[in-house]
């Protein structure tokens, strides 16, 4: 039987694979030890989405292990062997903070558990496509350096720059810039998926996304800012903005357009392909433009107050060029904008913190 293992997969990435490769017939190997719920708190554990998937879809079959085990992991792809056709990386330990605070943890996982799996995938299973969840910050602050002009509610990039119409390709150099720990524990694993590709011949691809987000995501202060800041607004908690005057620009994608690419991929794969992946100038936003959004759907003001240092690494404006992907893969579309994302998020809390719905 087609078969994926999704490492992550209860996270937000992670489960929305989950859905969308069950529903297309394949069993769904899911490994999780919900170490989200040891990097930020209770909060942010996806043990309630682990028993949703659980409950939802079929053929999935759940392994709570650490990607970091190399006995652990020998065990599973063993077990499956060559009946392996796709792994879908999306493990990690997401936050600039939380990595300054234990780099060798945070290594482990982004780094050593990626090589883990790479070397799992080439013994077991070599003909299998590996699909990596990087990062746009393998890229650090680099792009902190482009011309930008600060609007009424955003930073924006000089209309004379190449990167101007589309976004940022996938040329931006990843040397000479501050990465935070985070974004370097994310490049050594986002390379080691390169050259397992390139040296040993898997079929290997890099996803460098852009903010992602959807409904399923257990946002919590360090990482998750949409979700965040929705539950924020909705349940009148403070909200703390860092620098750049709130004008800091992100794309964002949501999870479902993320899968739908990576199956793309899965059909025609490459590789040691490398794609940046974002929102694009489709669906992007300010802080102080993602503020207003929440505040109008969730007919609540949120109480927000500003410090001026900025977050190490953090970008000041980043939207990403699919150009790339999209020629490789031109049937490819975006399902969601900012608005959809935005009311999606609203309606999946408001369900899951069983919230009235605003008074209209």
């Amino acid at each position: 039987m087609d078969t994926v293992i999704v490492t992550g997969s209860s996270g937000l990435i992670g489960s929305e694979a989950v859905h969308f490769f069950s529903d297309k017939g394949m069993r769904v190997i899911g490994v999780d030890n919900d170490m989200r719920r040891e990097f930020f708190g209770e909060e942010a554990s996806t043990d309630w989405n682990r028993k949703r998937l659980e409950e939802e879809c079929d053929n999935y079959y759940f392994y709570s292990l650490d990607i970091r085990s190399e006995k652990e992991m020998e065990g599973l792809f063993g077990k499956y062997g060559k009946e392996i056709n796709l792994v879908i990386h999306a493990a990690a330990q997401p936050s600039h903070d939380w990595a300054a605070k234990d780099p060798i943890k945070d290594f482990s996982v982004n780094a050593n558990g990626t090589l883990v799996l790479l070397e799992m995938a080439r013994r077991f299973c070599p003909e299998v496509v590996f699909i990596h969840l990087s990062t746009n910050k393998v890229y650090g602050d680099v792009a902190n350096s482009l011309p930008l002009e600060e609007l009424e509610t955003r930073w924006e990039l000089d209309r004379n720059h190449r990167f101007y119409e589309k976004g940022i390709d996938e040329s931006m150099s990843i040397d000479d810039s501050n990465h935070s720990l985070f974004g370097v524990s994310k490049a050594a694993g986002d390379l080691l998926v390169q050259e397992y590709g390139r040296y040993f011949g898997l079929k290997t691809a890099c996803f460098r996304g852009g903010c992602l987000t959807g409904s399923a995501h257990s946002g919590t202060e360090l990482h998750g800012f949409l979700s965040y800041l929705m539950i924020c607004t909705m349940q009148k908690k403070p909200y703390t903005v860092f620098g750049y005057q709130g004008k800091q620009v992100r794309d964002n994608i949501h999870s479902t357009d993320l899968v739908n690419a990576f199956y793309h991929f899965y059909k025609n794969p490459g590789v040691g392909k490398i794609y940046n992946i974002g929102g694009s100038r489709h669906s992007n936003s300010s802080m102080l433009e993602a503020i207003k959004m929440c505040e109008d759907i969730s007919g609540n003001t949120l109480s927000w107050n500003y410090k001026d240092e900025n977050r190490f690494g953090d970008h000041i404006w980043w939207i990403s060029d699919v150009g790339r992907f999209q020629a490789d893969y031109p049937e490819w579309s975006y399902q969601y904008n900012m608005q959809d994302i935005m009311r999606e998020i609203y309606e999946g809390l408001r369900q899951r913190l069983s919230m009235p719905e605003k008074m209209k």
